[in-house]
């Protein structure tokens, strides 16, 4: 398994739970957004599994579960890695793009993830330029609508950036997910790595604006950071 780092403690990526995140490398997408530019291409990472789960095994006891994120996971073979991460007594959450709906299932139906936090890049209209290439949005549908059936705990997000996201694209994104569980906007942060530079985040007023589009069809939308 490429490991492109951990992060040792989260109150945040797992809800409900006190966590660490594990960063695997490599990606099928390259959102212009992304905040994960160095580990997009795969490879060797800088953390081993050996000293990986030697640390998960020292935190017995104090965490509760394993945010697995990235990249995209799913773009690497990860059961063997999860079924371990799971022997030592962790909830797992798998942070997806959605890609993948085969092998979330796959997973999901053997008991390997507890939870899935599903990236909605944009409306199904402006997906390919969000997500940065040409994408199968049937797969992508596809994972949304084996989520929307309740089978395993989930959220979607969606990352929203001023020249990417415009107001109709929430009523189209409202409408493909109505009755979803939860459905959080983020806010988008710039910096030296992201993908692409000159983005700009919304204000505000702009995500509360966003927000109430969504809520005729998913009640329960959130900015992040309010919850």
């Amino acid at each position: 398994m490429n490991i492109a780092g951990l992060q040792k403690t989260t109150l945040l990526d797992y809800p409900g739970k006190v966590a660490c995140t594990v960063f695997l490398q490599g990606c099928n997408f390259r959102c212009p957004f992304c905040q994960n530019s160095e580990i997009l291409g795969g490879g060797a990472g800088d953390v081993t599994e050996e000293e990986f789960f030697s640390f998960l095994k020292k935190r017995q006891g104090i965490l509760d579960g394993v945010c697995v994120s990235g990249g995209e996971p799913l773009v690497q073979d990860v059961g063997a890695f999860l079924e371990k991460i799971k022997a030592l007594g962790y909830c797992v959450k798998l942070d997806t793009n959605g890609a993948f709906p085969k092998k979330l299932k796959e997973l999901c139906g053997a008991h390997l993830v507890d939870f899935v936090a599903m990236d909605i890049k944009n409306s199904p209209q402006n997906y390919a330029k969000t997500a940065g290439v040409s994408v199968d949005l049937a797969a992508v549908e596809e994972s949304a609508a084996f989520l929307l059936s309740g089978t395993v705990g989930y959220e979607f997000r969606t990352t929203v950036v001023k020249e990417l996201h415009k107001g109709e694209d929430f009523v189209r994104i409202g409408q493909w997910l109505r009755g979803a569980n939860r459905y959080f906007l983020q806010t988008f942060r710039d910096s030296e790595r992201v993908l692409k530079r000159g983005l700009t985040p919304c204000s505000d007023a702009q995500m509360q604006a966003f927000k109430q589009l969504l809520k005729p069809f998913i009640p329960n939308v959130l900015i992040r950071g309010e919850e």
